[in-house]
């Protein structure tokens, strides 16, 4: 079964948790039906983590990358491989430096594996995580077999290259690709500190929850502005008292969906020289030109490029209307970070042939649903780029771009109702976005479940239920929310609503 077979047979039902999605062995989603099992998944709980056959390779570790650390570490300490002798250093300094634990890298062949105690083993995990340098499962079962690179890895990930290079305007050299999305982001990091070395950053906007983290672990300092209508003030007071490394931000945001200004502020960073990163994912380069603002875009291909939901990738791209172009090109093109493995790219590549048509596809699907749930009466209150911070978000729409396929929506009285509605949703419900099937979360609670009061003190909801619209027949897929809407028929569910942190 196929990532489009679940276009007419999702994934929603109770009985189908923990099924991987795409049914297949390198899928990226995991069902996660009902309401009580997003929680069940944050709070660990066995009923829950028993049953799930897949996850978010980040989040969860894949069967064949834990056979690939037990090959060379042995089954008696906690171990990750990771994609180079690099990453792995890395990892295990971050672990010595966060936990004070034993952490050393066994290398055999092409693997390298960090080990560690069962005291270091979280900080592990969470430069996995964080960072996205990480081993992807056609990696892992490459090297358990004993093989390496496919022959034309190199003459893929150049075709791949020519073809993001399309997209965003820029030359072949200027796209460098990456294991993931995060390490896309890792390395935007890792590029900025070499400019402006030992420098705290600034995010603007609501997050997305490792973009964060991973300047908060990995850099000098950060400081959130989360307020979009406040940001370039803020920004602009922050910039009179110290320096920064870069500012961060999204365009648009996740989950929120609102833009900063990049017209207002990439001026006035490039007055005080600071670089400016920018996350694209949500929006894609079919819909949005950022590149006469953005010094970096850091982005990930596992969502509405790849569309299959069954592989990881990401790309920075060096623009070349930035003042720091050459300078950042170079810091992007040493040893670091590690390349995106050639079967994957591979299958990033397919993607690539046919994402304009299909983001067409989603901008126009996306606007459909949006509108219909604005108007339904279940329904509080809809966040869509086309009406949050529509200003910002119109000075970077290119010509024919539309508004992309990723909606907010919470329900009116939501801690009675967004359980029973998200229960009763028709259509796949898991983690990710950018599939070519309709996706749903309950984002509040898989991104920020350990820190739900901070995020409402963000302005974020904990009963925020996220769909990402996918290529169903727009009607069909109305009918479907619809009937989840529907609360009169909806057994309470009040005991689903999760406490606080």
């Amino acid at each position: 079964m196929s990532a489009h077979d679940l276009l007419h047979h999702p994934l929603w039902q109770p009985d189908t948790l923990g099924r991987p999605m795409p049914p297949e062995p390198h899928a990226v989603s995991v069902a996660l039906p009902r309401w009580e099992d997003v929680v069940g998944y944050e709070e660990k709980r066995p009923e829950v983590m028993t049953r799930l056959q897949a996850g978010y390779p980040r989040f969860v570790i894949a069967r064949p990358v834990l056979e690939l650390a037990r090959a060379v570490a042995g089954a008696e300490q906690p171990a990750l491989p990771f994609p180079s002798t690099a990453a792995a250093g890395d990892a295990a300094a971050f672990v010595r430096r966060q936990t004070g634990a034993a952490a050393e890298v066994r290398i055999r062949g092409p693997v390298a594996v960090v080990v560690t105690t069962e005291t270091g083993f979280p900080a592990l995990k969470a430069f996995w995580q964080h960072t996205g340098r990480i081993v992807s499962t056609r990696q892992a079962k490459r090297w358990l077999a004993g093989g390496g690179e496919i022959a034309e890895a190199e003459a893929v990930r150049r075709e791949l290259r020519r073809q993001l290079a399309a997209l965003y305007d820029c030359a072949e050299e200027d796209v460098v690709l990456t294991p993931t999305g995060m390490a896309a982001q890792w390395a935007a990091l890792h590029a900025v500190q070499a400019l402006r070395p030992g420098l705290p950053t600034v995010q603007i906007g609501f997050p997305y929850v490792d973009t964060l983290k991973l300047q908060e672990k990995f850099g000098f300092g950060v400081t959130l502005l989360h307020d979009l209508a406040a940001a370039v003030g803020d920004l602009e007071r922050l910039l009179e008292r110290q320096s920064v490394a870069a500012c961060f931000c999204e365009v648009p945001g996740n989950p929120l969906l609102g833009s900063a200004d990049l017209s207002k502020i990439s001026p006035l960073l490039r007055r005080h020289g600071v670089p400016l990163v920018v996350d694209d994912v949500v929006a894609t380069p079919f819909n949005v030109d950022l590149g006469r603002h953005a010094d970096l875009i850091a982005t990930s291909l596992t969502k509405f490029m790849a569309g299959s939901c069954n592989v990881m990738g990401g790309a920075v791209i060096c623009c070349p209307r930035s003042p720091w172009h050459q300078q950042l090109r170079a810091r992007l093109s040493g040893p670091a970070p590690e390349p995106l493995w050639g079967e994957d790219a591979a299958v990033v590549l397919e993607g690539c042939k046919t994402f304009p048509d299909r983001m067409a596809r989603h901008n126009k699907h996306g606007l459909f649903i949006a509108e219909r749930l604005r108007r339904h009466p279940a329904v509080e209150r809809v966040w869509y780029p086309r009406w949050e911070n529509a200003e910002a978000y119109e000075s970077v729409r290119r010509p024919g771009g539309g508004w992309g396929a990723l909606i907010t929506f919470l329900p009116r009285d939501p801690a009675r109702t967004a359980p029973r509605i998200y229960d009763r949703l028709e259509i796949c419900k898991g983690p990710s976005l950018g599939t070519v099937f309709t996706l749903a979360c309950p984002f509040t609670l898989l991104a920020h479940y350990l820190e739900l009061e901070w995020a409402e003190r963000c302005g974020v909801s904990r009963y925020l239920i996220r769909l990402s619209v996918g290529l169903e027949d727009p009607h069909e897929l109305w009918r479907r929310l619809e009937r989840a809407l529907a609360l009169q028929e909806a057994a309470p569910a009040s005991s689903l609503a999760p406490a606080g942190p």
